[in-house]
């Protein structure tokens, strides 16, 4: 078939969208035939979408379905940001890639003053992956039952189940929940370098067949039983994490606040405390920040991880006091930072370049140490993002900065 017909036939509706492949064998030449077919029925240009580096070859049916080519987002760095990490320590650049006119200088002058007084300070604290299955259970007792055995045969679930399908996850805990005759296991993983979500999700259907051989009278029901929590906004994640669960701090110097940022210790302490955890608990917010979803938002479209995750990644705390000598200690605490430096988005060409900005495309050695030194970046800048948008509202500088760099 000619690929004019072929463009036809598509926008008639005789071909779907899905199908075209099949005629094509050529998926960089099925990703212009739906373009030329969306053109043709909608009567629109989509000129500047069909230009791209990326190979349709690598990414469909990896990354994305029924492709007509790519959305292009401006990127920026800001930086260099000094970290002093467990797993990240030196000077990195953060890729940004937004349309929010201000953020990337925001977050830059952030890093000038967080380096200038030293660096940022990171602690991971937790590091695991959730999956919560649902089963449903003849009541309340046999699914304390279930709940009891299965808590007490991580090791025997580990080697019968997940070490069928994974060489990189590691079954290290659960934590069940019981609402009436309902049984929530929250399943917690190890993942490397992965931020691990098909991985968790793969082990646990095969855990689900063992414990239904353990168990006849028990029906599993549902592979997320929403309490893992994936994608939403949740009480869960915010007191028992779940990716990576980062700490970054930093003492500033009075005179660096005051030369650099234009304001006080005392006031960014006032500001954090009357906005973001007054203001939020009012709001009955999970984020008693500023906007780490901002930094985090920019970071994730940069470097290929699941834009959906943001929402966890906007939970946490800003907390900001005056030292006994008179500077300024600030830090953000984020429990659920849902990250990976292998898989999914992250074998995207151009998010790969992101990645390796910083230092940490690809798997670490050993396994799991670039997905932390990740966190530990991503949560610099997220101070560094927290603490210059503090200062310009202790400054009254927000609107300037706003009228100057995002019209």
């Amino acid at each position: 078939m000619k690929v004019e017909e072929l463009v036809d036939k598509v926008a008639s509706g005789e071909v779907k969208l899905h199908q075209v492949e099949k005629y094509t064998k050529d998926k960089r030449l099925a990703t212009e035939v739906r373009r030329k077919a969306l053109e043709k029925k909608l009567g629109v240009s989509l000129e500047n979408i069909g230009h791209y580096s990326i190979d349709p070859e690598k990414v469909i049916g990896k990354n994305i379905e029924n492709m007509i080519g790519v959305v292009q987002i401006p990127m920026g760095v800001a930086g260099p940001l000094k970290i002093n990490g467990e797993y990240a320590k030196g000077e990195f650049y953060i890729p940004l890639a937004t349309t929010e006119g201000a953020l990337v200088a925001s977050v830059n002058r952030g890093c000038s003053a967080l380096t200038a007084a030293g660096g940022v300070r990171t602690t991971i604290i937790d590091d695991k992956m959730t999956r919560a299955p649902l089963l449903k259970c003849p009541d309340a007792r046999k699914a304390r039952e279930v709940a009891e055995w299965v808590k007490a045969n991580i090791d025997y679930l580990q080697e019968k189940a997940v070490s069928k399908v994974t060489r990189h996850g590691k079954l290290r805990d659960v934590k069940p929940f019981i609402v009436g005759n309902n049984l929530y296991l929250r399943f917690e993983f190890e993942t490397g370098d992965a931020m691990g979500m098909n991985m968790v999700t793969i082990s646990s259907e095969e855990i689900m067949k063992v414990i239904e051989e353990e168990f006849p009278d028990v029906k599993y029901l549902a592979l997320s039983g929403n309490l893992c929590v994936d994608k939403k906004p949740n009480a869960m994640n915010f007191i028992n994490g779940r990716g990576k669960t980062v700490i970054a701090e930093a003492v500033i110097p009075r005179e660096i606040v005051e030369k650099k940022l234009k304001t006080t210790p005392e006031l960014i302490a006032e500001v954090n405390y009357r906005k973001n955890l007054v203001g939020s608990a009012q709001a009955g917010s999970y984020g008693f920040n500023a906007h780490f979803a901002n930094i985090v938002g920019a970071i994730f479209l940069a470097t290929g991880q699941d834009e959906a995750q943001i929402t966890e990644g906007s939970h946490g705390i800003t907390l900001a006091e005056v030292t006994p000598e008179g500077d300024l200690y600030i830090s953000i605490t984020m429990p659920s930072l849902e990250i990976g430096t292998v898989g999914g988005g992250t074998r995207v060409p151009t998010q790969r370049e992101a990645l390796s900005i910083m230092g940490v495309a690809g798997s670490g050695e050993p396994a799991g140490t670039n997905a932390k030194k990740f966190a530990e970046i991503i949560a610099g800048a997220v101070l560094a993002g927290e603490l210059s948008l503090l200062a310009a509202i202790a400054a009254k500088h927000l609107a300037k900065a706003h009228k100057e760099l995002g019209r």
